[in-house]
């Protein structure tokens, strides 16, 4: 039996690990849980790091392998505690040019400049950051480190700008002060050494087309793509997801010229030994790819999507390349031919009136086979007590669905909410009903979304 080691252990990714054919060769164990690594709610990351490290080497069996799914400080983390014991992994300084937005730009623009924004470091504690902006109104501003697009500002005007910078100001250190903490242990080139966690990244828009992720892994400096999932966006700024789908409906071509993309720059990084995400957006009027960020790890939002379509969850991947392996994952082998994880969203603050109980969600989960539901608020809460949410929304649920069409997709979402009977009150008092502008347009009201 294999140990493995899992940071951030929850019991969803938990139970879709345990289905695996291989599992029965494994042996998990949790090094710490997700509600202790989680941003905004966890232990701190100094303490994740020493008593994780303190809990591995007073295991009294072999050590096989460490894993997680997580975005930061999980995906950070485990380069760290692999090294201590010599299992297969991307080195730390590698990750952190996946990680550390600026510093992954910077080795972005050596190797494929013309597929990246104008870019540009800023400091939000100076007297005045925008003097730091060296781009035209409209931008992207965000914390070189934060996870789940939090922070990220849509900047058109100096009126938000000033607004941006107010609010990372008094939010950044919950990102800054861990990252800068793991920091300390990479070598880092003068050019990045004074930017630090508590720093911005401001980028050109190239949000404006098809935006897709390649999963995919390196194995001994072979570059394999396995699936391309699209990611279809909604609200005022088309900056929140409402799905990813799988497969891909982008063009051969298109994929093909994004993992060559790929290929060079992870080459260039000497990234190896580990699995990643890389996003990109197509202009199909430009005929024009971007790249938008790369993630070193496996997308956890997309294992259903490859267990519905190919018949295996992408985190035998994961499993395989941290025990030394190269995967062998299997193609179109799963009952459905298309799959969606949709996030449910709301975009103004409301009060959560009536939630579905247990048994009404396994209800609505043998009604419409091939459908996983999971709920994020709870009756007598505000939308805005949910943590690590982005800047533009609320999600208040994630549902997984598998089906033979993307109409069938669509049509099985609509019929799960509906039979979920959900129900929120749209906050009316003279407080804010949108989550950014600050304004209601009359049409809050108590309802069944």
């Amino acid at each position: 039996m294999k140990n493995i080691f899992v940071l951030g252990s929850d019991e969803f990714n938990l139970s879709l690990m345990k289905t695996l054919v291989s599992a029965k060769d494994y042996c998990f164990h949790v090094l710490f849980d997700y509600d202790e690594v989680k941003m905004g709610g966890g232990r701190p990351v100094p303490s994740l790091y020493e008593e994780g490290l303190e809990k591995l080497k007073s295991f009294p069996g072999r050590v096989d392998a460490i894993v997680g799914y997580w975005d930061f400080p999980v995906s950070t983390l485990l380069p760290l505690f692999r090294r201590s014991f010599d299992l297969p992994s991307p080195s730390f300084e590698a990750l952190l040019k996946c990680e550390h937005k600026y510093w992954s730009r910077l080795e972005q623009r050596r190797v494929i400049p013309e597929f990246i924004p104008d870019f540009c470091a800023v400091d939000p504690f100076c007297d005045h950051p925008g003097q730091q902006i060296s781009l035209p109104f409209p931008y992207w501003l965000k914390p070189v480190k934060a996870a789940s697009s939090q922070l990220g500002f849509m900047v058109r005007n100096e009126s938000e700008l000033h607004a941006a910078i107010e609010e990372i100001r008094q939010k950044i250190a919950g990102f800054a002060d861990p990252f800068n903490y793991l920091m300390q242990f990479a070598e880092l080139p003068s050019e990045v050494k004074t930017v630090d966690g508590n720093y911005c990244i401001a980028e050109s828009i190239i949000s404006n087309g098809q935006q897709c992720t390649l999963e995919g892994y390196v194995y001994h400096g072979r570059c394999c793509v396995y699936g391309t999932v699209d990611s279809i966006r909604e609200g005022e700024h088309n900056s929140s997801f409402s799905r990813y789908q799988y497969p891909s409906m982008l063009p051969l071509h298109i994929r093909q010229k994004m993992i060559a993309v790929t290929e060079r720059f992870l080459q260039h990084i000497g990234y190896d030994n580990g699995p990643f995400n890389i996003e990109f957006y197509w202009d199909s009027e430009a005929d024009r790819i971007w790249l938008l960020e790369v993630n070193a790890r496996i997308s956890k939002s997309h294992c259903p999507l490859f267990h519905y379509v190919d018949g295996m969850s992408h985190h035998q991947v994961m499993l395989d390349l941290a025990l030394g392996k190269e995967p062998d994952f299997p193609h179109r082998q799963g009952p459905y031919s298309y799959a969606a994880k949709f996030m449910w969203r709301i975009h103004s603050d409301a009060f959560v009136v009536k939630v579905p109980s247990e048994q009404q969600i396994q209800a609505a989960i043998r009604e419409f086979p091939g459908c996983e539901i999971k709920l994020h608020v709870h009756e007598g809460m505000h939308l805005s007590d949910l943590i690590n949410q982005d800047s533009y929304s609320y999600e208040i649920a994630e549902v997984f669905i598998g089906g033979n069409s993307e109409h069938e997709l669509l049509e099985k979402y609509h019929n799960v909410k509906q039979a979920l009977g959900l129900e929120l009150s749209p906050l009316l008092d003279g407080m804010s009903c949108d989550k950014r502008e600050g304004k209601s347009d009359g049409s809050c009201r108590a309802v069944s979304t």
